[in-house]
């Protein structure tokens, strides 16, 4: 008898315990795509990042730097004042955000390289709900002493797009993009 009651109790509990639905576009919602930092003294792009799961965390690299008056495009960009296996290693494929583990629209626990100085700072990342602004924080000790920068989705297309035009615009049957290189003078999130 005592097995029924708290058989019928749980059964009772499950049918009237409202469930909580996530909405589909949330669920999918993730980080991982390519995203567009904009340089926020010109207003212009200054690279693009695309986001990406390896093993349980997220990393982020640079694919397409964007030219900047006052630089040699033809010179090949290094993190010369990078630590460790990133020392003198190209900017162009670069992963500078490394370690953040996801928890829902949040990734926290990770890392970014500011490849200007080499410096690494503690970071974290918000999704929007709309998947389509991405919050990158970069910090000293708490995230309250740092610095964030909002980076724009890109659609998934946009380095096979020649530079200039966006995905929505027609394109000619163009080769992939590699990316331009040239000097950065903003660091990427802090």
């Amino acid at each position: 008898m005592r097995h029924l009651f708290l058989t019928l109790t749980l059964m009772a509990t499950i049918v009237f315990t409202p469930a909580v639905s996530i909405p589909a576009a949330a669920e999918q919602a993730s980080a991982e795509g390519l995203w567009e930092q904009i340089d926020e003294q010109t207003g212009q792009p200054w690279s693009w990042f695309r986001i990406y799961k390896k093993g349980e965390v997220y990393e982020g690299q640079i694919v397409r730097i964007f030219p900047q008056s006052g630089f040699d495009p033809n010179k090949e960009l290094r993190c010369d004042k990078c630590a460790g296996a990133d020392k003198g290693a190209p900017l162009l494929d670069m992963a500078t955000i490394k370690g953040m583990k996801r928890n829902g629209l949040t990734y926290v626990d990770g890392t970014i390289t500011d490849p200007r100085d080499g410096s690494v700072w503690r970071a974290l990342m918000n999704l929007s709900a709309d998947n389509k602004t991405l919050e990158i924080r970069g910090y000293l000790g708490i995230a309250l002493f740092g610095r964030t920068q909002s980076w724009k989705r890109l659609p998934d297309d946009a380095l096979s797009t020649p530079p200039g035009r966006r995905g929505n615009q027609p394109s000619k049957s163009a080769p992939a993009a590699t990316g331009t290189t040239a000097s950065p003078h903003k660091s990427t999130a802090h």
